[in-house]
């Protein structure tokens, strides 16, 4: 007697594939370029990561970026990768535990190596790396029950409210000035390296909580369209989730953000803020992932061109994520352009957007004439052979 070893699944065909994470993937990618850009503007002195020598409408940008963006976007990311796990662990059906961890170990191995050369050849803020050690870890939660994902996103989500300077938060907010692109070649390389080691080893204390969420609400595909009998209830469901999570997300970054706006003078306890302003990031992130889903809901079967590019974008979200590092690379590094002197907070924001859209029209294109992105080929190839 034989027994049948079947191949894992595939990664889903793209017209298989559901609007609402890739709409939420493809938006997230222009609030992470406009999160990481304003740590290229070199000032004076820095406050979470802003320079505050600007003027009003650099101050007025910074606001709106502190409020709505900084610390709300990658716990979205967070959310949108532990659903994607979970999208990946559903497709293998009734397949052996130990060879779904193998599956999601080769996954968590690609995105560690490359995670590193990206940080280390092109950009300092690498998050792969950490998402990579994240799901080395997390590859065991994907048999937990419910319970147990939602106490282990609370019990992360302790960790990181918590205060002090050598929490994660605080050493995100600190006072230090941000030098991403240091002139010494070598130094720059080095520092690089340990960074994005410091960086992945934190990744599963600062990214716990909404990659947790992700694979609870991966598992209930609440981010999909459901069947048509429930889909008044999962709407307003998305809908008081989006406005509740925004609100808390608003509200928790006031007191760093009115520092940017120049309505309150630098407090001497900074180390507080830092967890306060990320603890209701979450919430913000789970909110914006939450409205996306609603707005993707809406727009399912009316489609226009510039949902499907920015679903595109979504479907192929790490290599426009490496593209905007190889724009921050020509624009900052001093060897080649050096604009960390030239523009503001506002400039910065404009390049993030306008490099934001330049992926838009790359994704399209690729959309358009069938091809998927490189380093997502790469991806798939590492984790399914």
């Amino acid at each position: 007697m034989t027994t049948e070893v079947t191949a894992p699944a595939g990664p889903l065909a793209p017209a298989a594939r559901s609007l609402g994470p890739d709409l939420a993937r493809g938006v997230m990618l222009l609030a992470i370029a406009l999160a990481n850009s304003h740590y290229f503007v070199e000032g004076s002195s820095y406050f979470g990561g802003f320079p505050q020598d600007g003027g009003p409408l650099d101050r007025a940008v910074a606001w709106t970026l502190a409020t709505f963006v900084d610390g709300r976007a990658f716990p979205m990311f967070g959310l949108l990768f532990g659903y994607g796990v979970a999208q990946v662990v559903r497709r293998q059906g009734g397949a052996p535990p130990k060879r779904v961890r193998r599956l999601l170990w080769r996954r968590a191995t690609f995105l560690v190596v490359v995670g590193f050369l990206h940080a280390t050849l092109l950009f300092a803020g690498d998050i792969l790396a950490a998402y990579g050690v994240l799901l080395f870890l997390g590859a065991w939660a994907v048999r937990w029950r419910d319970g147990w994902l939602l106490a282990g996103a609370a019990l992360f989500l302790v960790l990181t409210s918590m205060p002090g300077e050598g929490s994660f938060a605080a050493a995100t907010y600190g006072p230090d000035p941000t030098t991403m692109l240091p002139t010494d070649l070598g130094a720059m390389l080095v520092d690089r390296a340990f960074t994005s080691a410091f960086v992945a080893s934190l990744g599963p204390i600062g990214f716990g909580c909404p990659f947790l969420l992700g694979l609870w609400a991966g598992r209930r595909r609440l981010l999909e369209p459901p069947p048509a009998d429930r889909r008044a209830a999962r709407e307003r469901g998305l809908l008081v989730t989006g406005v509740v999570g925004l609100a808390v997300a608003v509200a928790g970054a006031q007191p760093i953000a009115l520092v940017q706006l120049g309505v309150l003078d630098v407090p001497a306890n900074g180390d507080v803020l830092g967890p306060l302003h990320d603890t209701a990031g979450v919430a913000g992130g789970v909110a914006y992932a939450a409205l996306l889903a609603l707005l993707a809901l809406r727009l399912q079967d009316r489609r226009s061109r510039l949902v499907d590019a920015v679903a595109a974008v979504g479907q192929r979200s790490m290599t426009c994520y490496l593209a905007q590092s190889v724009m921050w690379t020509l624009a900052f590094t001093p060897a080649l352009l050096g604009l960390s002197d030239v523009l503001s907070v506002t400039g910065c924001a404009v390049l993030a957007t306008a490099t934001w859209l330049l992926t838009v029209a790359l994704a399209d294109w690729m959309h358009r004439t069938g091809r998927r992105g490189p380093f997502e080929v790469l991806l798939r190839r590492a984790t399914y052979g």
